[in-house]
């Protein structure tokens, strides 16, 4: 599986960020549940899903420091890349 993520040090804090379709998101399960899917190839570090409405206006869900934090970041910012996990 091909993800896009990436892992941002930020403030002395590691996390990582992963994009994920909007209905992960949308539901508190579904995100807890991918989150605990990640752990494995994110170890010791919060992860942070994010979603792009229709609109494109990104939604995070995770850490609320973190998530308070990508609000004020573009995008276009965030240093992507794509993740290979098995």
């Amino acid at each position: 599986m091909t993800l896009q993520g990436a892992v941002i040090i930020e403030q002395g804090v590691t996390f990582a960020i992963v994009a994920v379709k909007q209905t992960v998101t949308v539901y508190t399960t579904r995100s807890t549940q991918m989150r605990r899917a990640l752990t494995p190839f994110f170890p010791n570090m919060p992860i942070i899903l994010m979603s792009q409405d229709a609109n494109g206006t990104p939604h995070y869900y995770g850490r609320k420091d973190i998530v308070d934090f990508l609000k004020t970041v573009r995008l276009d910012q965030i240093p992507w890349k794509e993740f290979h996990i098995y």
